[in-house]
């Protein structure tokens, strides 16, 4: 999983890192950002042209092994949302992509506040796998069998949203939100590879299938829609910049 979300994950974040600038108005290159759950880094390469400095930290160390590779400009650590190894009031920008989901809000807010400056932002956004095409709904057919041949691991995060972080009691207010729809132009191999690294696959790995298997499937099945050439896949989503409430 470490080596797919390095290598085979589609260019997503720096779409929406454009999007949530255009939302605060702000093409300003700050001090310093950081990345809470970061992954592989490909959300921390994101913030290379807003932030001087980017700091990735992520729970699983594994994760980590690629991100040098990934962002090599970035400097990253083995750390939880809800305990950062960051100075108080040293962070320009905090963004969390997907992350949140699984952290215990009551203690990653707090901390939030404690990095950010008080004109800090916090970005928090995610976006659902890339299974619809604009003009058929041939992709979205192939995903739904697709999560019947291999079916989605019990979810233990928890649903966010626009609407739900509004009403938490974070000590943050919303400056702007946004729920998107991103093209991404993928070619037939690379969204084969994507899907391999998907949490269901993982899954169905774990419990004894072979993964040249389920490779074998997802190529054969969508060699139809693909029709050898590339085409422009939907990741749809959102975000939300946040501002602390005592300093708004």
């Amino acid at each position: 999983m470490a080596v797919g979300y390095a290598t085979s994950r589609p260019p997503v974040h720096p779409r929406v890192m454009e999007e949530a600038r255009r939302s605060l108005e702000w093409s300003r290159c700050v001090s310093r950002a950081l990345d809470v759950g970061c992954g592989a880094g490909l959300s921390t390469r994101a913030l290379t042209g807003m932030a001087k400095e980017c700091i990735g930290i992520e729970p699983a160390e594994e994760m980590l092994k690629w991100s040098a590779r990934v962002a090599p400009e970035a400097h990253f650590a083995a750390a939880t949302a809800e305990s950062m190894p960051i100075r108080d009031c040293s962070m320009d920008l905090v963004t969390a992509a997907g992350s949140l989901n699984y952290a215990n809000l009551d203690l990653f807010f707090p901390e939030a506040a404690r990095v950010l400056k008080p004109e800090g932002v916090l970005i928090v956004y995610d976006f659902e796998p890339g299974r619809s095409l604009r003009h058929t709904r041939d992709l979205d057919e192939w995903f739904q069998a697709f999560l019947q041949k291999y079916p989605q691991p019990l979810y233990e995060g928890r649903i966010l949203n626009p609407e739900i972080l509004a009403q938490c009691n974070s000590g943050f207010r919303t400056r702007s939100a946004q729920w998107f729809e991103i093209e991404v132009q993928l070619t037939p191999q690379f969204y084969v590879d994507y899907m391999l690294t998907e949490t269901n696959v993982a899954a169905a790995v774990r419990a004894g299938m072979a993964v040249d298997d389920i490779r074998a499937w997802c190529e054969e099945t969508l060699a139809p829609i693909w029709k050898g050439r590339a085409q422009e896949v939907l990741f749809r989503g959102y975000f939300a910049c946040l501002s602390q409430s005592r300093y708004c």
